[in-house]
């Protein structure tokens, strides 16, 4: 008998699930770039990872950030364009990276190689420009460079360096964490820096492009911050009232907890962590409103993810792949899918090699974690419309607080006739069995295909060249009971499911 009911409501829609809330980040730090993407034994002649690139391709990632994170506010970016012999070897301010984990920074892989693996795999580029240690006017050129298609001398410089048409970049990130690393601004402090590059860098999309751009401003968890941010920043006599069009915050989790030695107790305490991204979005939602609208300014979750005492500076915050990472990656995206009405972008940190990473390398190997799958098994959400799901299942008190993990989640999208819906269970223990409800749909078993993620897995299990391909999907045994679909979850898996 089922013990999780789950009701999609087909008729109540929230909004559409852009499909840049799949995105994903990128930093100069560790082997992120330098072993992740860029020079290896196995890179092509241009100096990419050819492995880590069809890896990256066959996700279809939609957005991806670059080139921080903290590094961003001590990038200066004409360090990292032209003949590469002659770019100057910088300081790494914030991290150490690369095999030999020195504080520098070569230049070797700048603004148009990042540009080109995002063409070589199909994304959209996210581009944060310095405002911690910049000027408005580098922020500018750097538009102007990537996105001019006159005769001026960044636009020519673009073309000498083998790009002859514009970039189109539309996203443009003005700071990160300019609460901290970023400068340890106020909020006010913030706003009027934000304000002064918000009308260098959007005053481009006037005369200059024939494209649009966004303009990205940097929140943060303390959401007293948001609001001050943006009272201050529009408080301006002149020009646009809230000159951005989305708003940011990081969430990471899991820092005191190493995967490998924790119990399960310890697993649901994680991903109850992971699901306070809902409180998150909530909140700085309502900051927006109280200022603002959210019809106009998005939030994006530009760094999310797991963060274990694994990863420090010391090792390029590299850690384990596991199977709860993944589990609590799900569970997060079944929040943005409810949530995708005020939710524009998200990105989950980091792409390669660095945090809950999707991919991974050593040597000539590159692997997908367990996370990957999970993003592949929620690519059918991406451009349908989110509609309201509601889901009554058991729950666990955690053994050192009041607080209480749901032991199932899920979240549903429709497109056209067909509906996807992603159901997780959540409990690393016992299995759960679900049934489905889709309000207006008639069930029929030919009609319903179902995928299953992590089947016989424990939680803490770590991907690996050697075992990579043991985590993909198998299928879902289902049936149709009065109407409902009925399938039994072992623990700590996800499954997928499609109905036409």
């Amino acid at each position: 008998m089922a013990d999780a009911h789950i009701t999609v409501h087909t008729a109540a829609g929230i909004d559409r699930i852009e499909p840049e809330v799949h995105g994903h980040f990128s930093e100069h730090l560790g082997r992120c770039i330098y072993d992740g993407v860029w020079q290896s034994d196995s890179a092509d002649e241009d100096g990419f990872r050819e492995d880590v690139v069809s890896l990256l391709s066959d996700l279809e990632v939609p957005v991806l950030r670059w080139p921080g994170g903290c590094f961003a506010d001590d990038y200066h970016w004409e360090d990292g364009v032209g003949p590469q012999e002659e770019r100057p070897r910088r300081r790494n301010l914030f991290w150490a990276q690369g095999t030999e984990e020195l504080p520098e920074e070569s230049n070797a892989f700048g603004t148009d190689e990042f540009l080109e693996l995002c063409e070589r795999i199909g994304t959209e580029p996210y581009l944060a420009a310095n405002v911690g240690s910049g000027d408005p006017q580098e922020a500018a050129d750097w538009v102007e460079y990537c996105n001019y298609d006159g005769d001026t001398e960044l636009a020519d410089r673009r073309r000498e360096n083998g790009h002859e048409e514009p970039y189109g970049v539309k996203y443009w990130g003005l700071g990160n964490e300019n609460w901290g690393c970023g400068g340890q601004m106020t909020p006010e402090q913030y706003a009027r820096k934000y304000r002064q590059f918000a009308t260098y860098v959007g005053t481009m999309d006037n005369l200059m492009l024939d494209h649009e751009i966004e303009r990205i401003a940097c929140g943060f968890e303390g959401h007293e911050w948001n609001r001050r941010f943006l009272e201050e920043v529009n408080g301006s006599a002149w020009g646009a009232e809230f000159p951005l069009d989305h708003l940011t915050l990081h969430h990471y989790y899991g820092r005191t907890m190493n995967v490998s030695e924790a119990d399960e107790d310890q697993y649901d305490q994680l991903l109850v962590e992971a699901l306070e991204m809902e409180d998150h979005i909530e909140r700085m939602a309502a900051a927006i409103n109280a200022v603002a609208t959210t019809r106009d300014i998005g939030v994006i979750i530009d760094e999310w993810g797991t963060w274990h005492p694994e990863a420090t500076a010391d090792n390029g915050l590299e850690q384990p792949g596991t199977v709860l990472d993944a589990l609590s990656a799900a569970a997060v995206l079944d929040i943005f899918n409810d949530h995708s009405d005020v939710v524009t972008m998200t990105n989950i940190a980091q792409t390669v090699n660095v945090l809950q990473c999707l991919v991974e390398t050593d040597g000539d190997d590159a692997w997908a974690r367990p996370t990957y799958r999970v993003f592949d098994m929620y690519a059918p959400h991406k451009g349908s419309e989110a509609v309201q799901t509601s889901v009554e299942a058991p729950t666990r008190e955690l053994t050192d607080d009041d607080r209480e993990l749901p032991l199932v989640g899920a979240s549903a999208s429709v497109d056209d006739d067909e509906a996807y819906v992603t159901v997780t269970n959540l409990d690393c223990r016992e299995t759960h069995t679900i049934d489905v409800n889709l309000e207006g749909m008639s069930l029929e078993a030919d009609d319903v295909d179902a995928e299953l993620l992590f089947e016989d897995h424990d939680p803490a299990v770590e991907a690996d060249a050697d075992n990579a391909a043991e985590f993909t999907a198998e299928d879902l045994d289902v049936s149709i009971d009065n109407g409902s679909l009925i399938a039994e979850l072992p623990a700590s898996t996800v499954a997928g499911i499609s109905i036409e």
